[in-house]
């Protein structure tokens, strides 16, 4: 008996998985297609380059400071040694704070990606989410990334409230 139930779990399950209608995008491909994010990119291209060159620049005047510093170091007291080697170091941290300002994990050129981008990447997810409803699609997955990514699902898969109720919580009473 326990056999026949298995069985037709089995099958209920696979008759519904085959209902489900599944699609996927490149969403990489989709956006080399588009005018605005060929602009976008080298707007932040051009950005990056000027900011790596005033980066290169600092750095090229510590390397000389150092040089000069190296050069003198013979003919200096003790107290111009250490001033020299202090304003060395805080032009070093200067400069690799400036770094960091820029090309850091939230740094400006992250930040200017996102405001270019964002509005693009959004616009294909809108246009992903009209066909997906226009064509019965359950979900769209994108191929173009490493992990594969949903970008569209139907509402109607959505188990999370089922999910907080099973855990003995009521659906839609967030903590803040």
């Amino acid at each position: 008996m326990k056999r026949y139930i298995l069985i037709g779990l089995l099958f209920f399950t696979g008759v519904s998985a085959f209902a489900q209608k599944f699609a996927y995008v490149d969403t990489e491909y989709i956006l080399k297609h588009l005018p605005e994010y060929k602009s976008s990119l080298n707007q932040l291209n051009v950005l990056s380059e000027q900011w790596q060159q005033q980066v290169d620049n600092n750095f090229t005047e510590i390397d000389k400071m150092y040089k000069a510093y190296q050069a003198d170091q013979v003919l200096l007291t003790e107290d111009m040694r250490k001033r020299r080697e202090n304003e060395i170091i805080e032009k070093e941290k200067q400069a690799k704070d400036f770094q960091r300002k820029i090309f850091g994990p939230d740094g400006d050129l992250f930040q200017t990606r996102t405001k270019l981008l964002s509005p693009l990447q959004d616009k294909v997810t809108k246009a992903i989410g009209e066909i997906a409803k226009a064509k019965f699609l359950d979900f769209i997955f994108d191929k173009s990334s490493e992990a594969t990514m949903m970008i569209y699902a139907s509402s109607s898969y959505d188990v999370s409230n089922d999910v907080i109720t099973r855990l003995g919580y009521k659906p839609g009473s967030v903590i803040k």
